[in-house]
């Protein structure tokens, strides 16, 4: 996983990654998963009009990993676009808690074992927006992350029926990230953005309110804790009655239903004395399939991140985490 420090507007530090990765003989139009046709083409110019609306910024920090990585703009904008609309590749387990002294997000992050070397961990802070740091698998969007207000959050990918020209999840997840304090105002956000992809979002804020955000270029349904219950919780499928039927059943998404039981019941079992540790044991498998992955077959989680937004606190693996220790990162300063 590389680890990169990003400052200044948007397109110096998307000019500095594309150079980081070039300069380490990575280029993104190198990679198996950079594949250009001319329907995403289609798609992704329909999308560009809407980002220059809502997130000008990302476009000019496109514009700038382009340039660092000597890659056509129009084709770096088309394969980020475009990604989780047409490809089901993308799976992880995400869940929050809220007990006691710690406010928590967990999330496992699985995928293509080939692509190890690209992944990224990065800190943020671009003029204009709020600091943050998350992990990705997709260059400049986001998979998981916390900003400097302590507000968390993480996807799970849902492979779409229908999609729609907007935001991306990985988009998503970036632009709350920069521009959110709290889950009250990332819902706010999230259901006036045009969606193209299906996602949910898992959010949580350093005062403990959390919701799952199922959504797609249809609906954004709100999720929040049961009753007594202390946690929110998802995989790579929808729950709510609502979504349940743009759900495709007949894809691969890697035990979906099998990583939701193990965690759903695990933190069900112990609700009342939810912690770091329990989380860390959940992800890490302990109490049921969670990351059991065979290797050989080319996936596996790649790595495991856990933000304590209460104590301000950052632990992450870098791999499976049932193969793996967890170490804290110190390395990014909220507000307190």
């Amino acid at each position: 996983m590389y680890h990169s420090r990003l400052k200044g507007n948007h397109y110096e530090v998307g000019y500095h990654y594309g150079q980081l990765l070039l300069k380490n003989n990575k280029k993104i139009s190198n990679q198996p998963t950079f594949i250009i046709t001319n329907q995403k083409r289609i798609f992704a110019d329909k999308c560009l009009s809407l980002y220059q609306k809502y997130y000008p910024e990302i476009c000019q920090e496109i514009k700038g990993l382009s340039d660092g990585q000597q890659i056509p703009y129009e084709d770096m904008y088309t394969f980020l676009f475009s990604m989780y609309c047409f490809e089901l590749h993308n799976k992880c387990t995400c869940f929050a808690f809220s007990i006691e002294n710690t406010i928590g997000l967990g999330r496992n992050s699985d995928f293509l074992v080939e692509l190890e070397k690209l992944y990224m961990n990065c800190l943020y802070r671009c003029e204009g927006v709020y600091a943050f740091t998350g992990n990705t698998t997709a260059f400049i969007e986001m998979e998981d992350g916390v900003n400097e207000y302590g507000l968390a959050i993480g996807l799970t990918f849902v492979y779409p029926k229908i999609i729609k020209p907007g935001f991306n999840a990985g988009m998503l997840v970036r632009y709350l990230l920069e521009k959110c304090k709290n889950t009250k105002e990332a819902i706010s956000v999230l259901k006036k953005l045009p969606i193209a992809s299906s996602q949910t979002l898992t959010i949580v804020d350093h005062e403990g309110s959390m919701a799952i955000v199922e959504c797609n270029c249809n609906q954004v349904i709100v999720i929040e804790k049961k009753g007594n219950e202390n946690f929110v919780v998802t995989t790579n499928h929808f729950n709510s009655h609502e979504m349940k039927k743009d759900r495709k059943v007949e894809i691969d998404d890697w035990y979906s239903d099998l990583r939701y039981s193990t965690a759903y019941q695990s933190l069900k079992k112990y609700n009342h004395s939810l912690s770091i540790e329990i989380a860390e044991n959940i992800l890490k498998g302990k109490y049921g399939f969670m990351c059991q992955y065979d290797r050989k077959a080319g996936a596996d989680t790649v790595w495991s991140v856990i933000y304590d937004v209460k104590n301000f606190q950052i632990l992450r693996v870098e791999g499976n985490p049932s193969r793996k220790k967890y170490k804290e990162d110190q390395r990014f300063q909220f507000l307190k």
